[in-house]
């Protein structure tokens, strides 16, 4: 008879109860707090022998929604992982952008739980087993880290319609899960003092770039169907304001004499701190290029010539290599962890055969 390993589900995320396991990458890492699935009916057609009677047909209470080798994956098993997620999408008014987004998540949710079914598997095709010490320290730490004790978590899994007995072997499967990862993905992930210094030293060149400036402008206004005289007449005054702010006088008096931009022209044409990525790419690259107290321009802009001035920068600040390497070497780390994982889970999923039915 097929098994039924896969029982892992969202069940206190209400709550912010998180169970914490070793560290490992995400794509494996199960639910918080799992639950137990309804038992189902196996039955996918009526037949005399599942009780049709008088032409009655019995109600199907689950069907099978995958089969992962020799493993399923109930329906029932894959709703109560949907369930949690799925809450917000009642506030989405069209009802067909939300069946769209209800499909994609439900899709998105079987193929993770397939991947946690093979990862099990390769569990206990390396013979990797966790006992029941090592599932009750797990536990005491989620009750500490939480600040439970035995009864509150018992009633808070009661009030669920969940018993202790299924939480600690969804925590089993957790743990299984995770061991798989430390021991057979983790050997595979090294990180040299090269990599890390080479991490360092890009991080150092971004930081050396200006994060964010004070930026200034006075706007020409033109028509779009002006002809070459007017433009012509917008790029000399243009240059006349440039050529007066680099010799010294007051940009924002300028902008508050010649700017024809109302929003700004009574505050000297000031546009507050720039961050990168927050205008225009063809001005970004302007602006961010230019030294404090530079004006540049004329620049198009879609209601006419503007003349920048940066009046203030901000660089960002990078930390000594010693006190952050650790910091990078650990980031590092992880990257790869999961890098290597998403490889190792691709090849696993090549291996196996499944058959998704939603």
């Amino acid at each position: 008879m097929v098994k039924r390993t896969m029982r892992s589900a969202s069940l206190l995320r209400g709550l912010g109860i998180a169970l914490p396991l070793l560290a490992a990458a995400s794509l494996v890492t199960t639910s918080a707090i799992a639950q137990p699935t309804v038992r189902d009916q196996r039955t996918s057609k009526p037949n005399a022998l599942a009780g049709e009677k008088d032409g009655v047909r019995p109600m199907i209470v689950d069907r099978v929604v995958a089969t992962i080798n020799d493993e399923i994956i109930l329906n029932s098993e894959l709703m109560m992982r949907v369930a949690p997620l799925a809450f917000e999408l009642n506030k989405i008014s069209d009802l067909k952008e939300r069946r769209r987004r209800e499909t994609k998540l439900t899709s998105q949710v079987l193929a993770e739980m397939i991947n946690e079914e093979l990862v099990s598997q390769a569990a206990s095709s390396a013979k990797l087993e966790v006992g029941a010490k090592e599932v009750e320290a797990a536990i005491t730490d989620l009750k500490r880290q939480n600040k439970l004790d035995d009864e509150q978590l018992k009633e808070a899994l009661r009030m669920q319609g969940y018993s202790m007995s299924s939480y600690r072997k969804d925590v089993r499967s957790q743990i299984v899960r995770m061991r798989a990862v430390n021991t057979l993905v983790r050997p595979k992930v090294s990180i040299t003092d090269d990599d890390v210094r080479a991490k360092y030293d890009a991080n150092a060149r971004r930081a050396a770039q200006v994060s964010e400036v004070h930026l200034q402008h006075i706007l020409i206004a033109t028509e779009p169907t002006a002809d070459a005289a007017a433009k012509k007449a917008a790029r000399d005054k243009a240059a006349d304001i440039i050529g007066r702010a680099r010799a010294g006088e007051d940009f924002a008096k300028l902008a508050e004499t010649y700017s024809d931009d109302p929003a700004t022209k009574n505050t000297g044409g000031d546009l507050g701190w720039i961050e990168r990525g927050t205008i225009a790419t063809e001005w970004e690259v302007i602006v961010f290029a230019m030294s404090k107290d530079e004006t540049r321009g004329p620049v198009n802009g879609p209601r006419g010539l503007h003349v920048f001035h940066v009046s203030e920068l901000k660089d960002s600040k990078q930390e000594e290599y010693e006190a952050v390497k650790e910091k990078l070497r650990n980031e590092l780390y992880r990257a790869e962890l999961d890098k290597q994982t998403r490889l190792w889970v691709d090849e696993l999923r090549k291996k196996a055969h499944f058959e998704i039915k939603l």
